[in-house]
């Protein structure tokens, strides 16, 4: 596949799994849960696969430092939906984690040619 297609669906997974995160975050309402973490799912998903698509096709080492970074901060990101059902009294401190995560993982793009 094209690095363009990889790339256009990388970020519109990632919009899609901010965006349901946050919604969560926002309102943990309980008849939302199975849904929410279902869309989450699907995105975090297809965020890993596009990703590791645009790995191999621009040829870069697993072992790089930045594709480590962004895999732990992906993780973490992934994590936040679920833990806003479970713990709805963090949320304020979950958002700003979630916001730390998004930023690390935007500066590990652009400082990856270093």
């Amino acid at each position: 596949m094209k690095l363009e297609i990889y790339h256009i669906l990388h970020v519109f997974a990632l919009f899609v799994l901010a965006v349901h995160t946050y919604m969560a975050l926002a309102n943990p309402d309980p008849a939302n849960r199975k849904r929410t973490l279902m869309i989450t799912g699907i995105a975090t998903l297809l965020v890993l696969v596009t990703g590791a698509g645009m790995v191999t096709v621009m040829a870069f080492s697993w072992a790089s430092g930045w594709i480590i970074v962004k895999l732990l901060c992906w993780l973490g990101f992934s994590a936040l939906a679920g833990m806003a059902y479970r713990k709805a009294h963090l949320r304020g401190v979950l958002s700003l984690v979630g916001l730390a995560l998004l930023l690390v993982a935007l500066v590990m793009v652009y400082i990856k040619r270093v």
